[in-house]
């Protein structure tokens, strides 16, 4: 028994084959089409910066759909979305806090989205003096009815250590964690002072408190909101704060909108008479983070990783495919939304635009273009995430037979702290109970920051990372038999 575990576990480390064997299926006949100088020109055009970051909901992320129907027309597919466009729309509902807001400490103006941040959506206003406090010791206090202010405490416990985005969950778990014992005692608003490490991570923090709340039209409302606002400000605003008889006035505006977001779904049918009405889905984001807090000078938080290189890699097995159509279909859904909660994917497993029986695999990608050349990663290959043996089993034949990555299955661990199988387009399919794999080379320093860029992509792993999609995409459609749903 010790002598297995060791082998799994180096197995797990290494990438090391351990899965059944599928009887093997010769190499796809249109490899040739997935050509590096595409993939460079398109992901270039695509995440440079004239889409602007491609936000969901902006008429950024419209273009950028316009953009990848058009490429995908040109490419030879045929549109799948409602009524026989290459489009399928829905709407998403965004609120947030107003740019008209105003807030001041002792009559000093702080300049909303870059002095002072609202941590939700808020529609109140405020104006009193300030209870300074030094501690949560202090909370022993009488504040309730106060105005409350205080630096933040580091939470415990602390994300772990090299997660990424450390100090945007350090300073979210830290304001919930403080934020709850203060409401409980029923202050009537909260002042929470940065630290370094918040301030280190404005960019990403603010960004996202200026966004504000999505969700689909069609979800069920929000909880309400507690009734204590929080408010987080910078640290330069401690001492102002700590003054006698300090007090603060705000007026901040809570506002609501509709606005479209877009699937961009494709396909290109099957040769077999049988199996054409069957589909392999292909899966990815065209969406990214838009136009937010500069770094260095640079606003544009382009997403050549994150998604485009899936967008782009998409397209080059799209070329391939109508090259030499396999035996099933193939549908290619380009998802809406992902980054402001995998809204796209969500509305496309609830709406789909061919029956849902028809999908036999969901093929997902998300950021395929950094990283050592040959490393990658696999998830939904570890149980509880594994949903399909069989189709694990062809993803990692045609990573044998072809593209030979070391595959790194420790991210797909249920104990791995990222959370990362939880975190892109499959989650909804796999919900829906269609089996679903997850390809990705992982994340590196640039993820969610300005530089995301295209000249930074290796757009030779990217092709071969497009060819493993490829490959178990042809296995999967020159298969007779479904890759089965594991019993559990």
């Amino acid at each position: 028994m010790k002598r297995t575990l060791t082998t799994l576990l180096f197995a797990a480390l290494t990438g090391t084959q351990l899965f059944a064997q599928t009887k093997p299926i010769s190499t796809p006949p249109a490899l040739s089409a997935i050509k590096d100088a595409d993939i460079k020109r398109d992901i270039f055009e695509l995440a440079g910066d004239g889409f602007r970051g491609r936000r969901a909901g902006t008429p950024d992320e419209l273009r950028a759909a316009a953009w990848t129907a058009q490429r995908a027309q040109e490419a030879g597919l045929k549109p799948a979305g409602d009524d026989g466009t290459y489009f399928q729309y829905y709407n998403l509902k965004r609120t947030r806090t107003a740019d008209r807001g105003t807030f001041a400490i002792n009559e000093q103006p702080l300049k909303l989205w870059s002095d002072v941040f609202p941590t939700q959506p808020l529609d109140t206003r405020l104006e009193g003096s300030v209870v300074w406090l030094n501690s949560m010791a202090d909370t022993a206090g009488a504040i309730a009815g106060k105005i409350v202010a205080m630096k933040i405490v580091a939470p415990n416990p602390l994300p772990a250590k090299g997660m990424s985005l450390w100090g945007y969950r350090y300073t979210a778990l830290a304001i919930r964690q403080q934020s709850t014992i203060l409401r409980r005692k029923g202050v009537t608003a909260i002042i929470i002072v940065a630290d370094e490490t918040v301030e280190g991570s404005l960019a990403f923090i603010g960004h996202n408190y200026q966004e504000g709340l999505y969700q689909l039209e069609s979800a069920l409302p929000p909880a309400q909101r507690p009734a204590a606002p929080v408010v987080l400000v910078k640290s330069n605003y401690a001492a102002p704060l700590q003054q006698a008889n300090a007090k603060v006035r705000s007026d901040f505006v809570m506002e609501t909108f509709l606005y479209p977001s877009v699937n961009v779904v494709a396909k290109a049918s099957g040769t077999d008479a049988a199996l054409r009405n069957e589909y392999v889905l292909f899966s990815g984001h065209h969406d990214h983070d838009g136009v937010g807090y500069p770094i260095a000078g640079d606003s544009i938080w382009n997403g050549a990783d994150d998604n485009a290189s899936v967008t782009v890699g998409m397209l080059a097995i799209a070329r391939a495919w109508v090259a030499k159509p396999g035996k099933r279909s193939a549908l290619f859904v380009w998802h809406g939304a992902e980054e402001r909660g995998l809204f796209g994917s969500r509305y496309y497993a609830a709406h789909p635009t061919v029956d849902k029986k028809s999908i036999v695999t969901v093929l997902n990608a998300d950021m395929i273009g950094r990283n050592a050349p040959d490393s990658a990663a696999l998830l939904g290959t570890l149980s509880p995430h594994k949903n399909s043996t069989a189709l694990v089993d062809m993803a990692m034949m045609a990573n044998k037979q072809l593209t030979k990555f070391t595959v790194d299955f420790s991210w797909d661990d249920a104990k791995h702290p990222e959370g990362w199988y939880f975190r892109s387009d499959h989650l909804p399919y796999a919900q829906a109970g269609i089996p679903a794999i997850f390809f990705t080379t992982l994340l590196h320093p640039d993820y969610h920051t300005p530089k995301d860029e295209p000249d930074r992509i290796d757009i030779a792993k990217l092709a071969k990372m497009a060819k493993w999609m490829y490959y178990t995409g042809w296995i999967v459609s020159q298969t007779a038999a479904r890759p089965a749903l594991d019993a559990k």
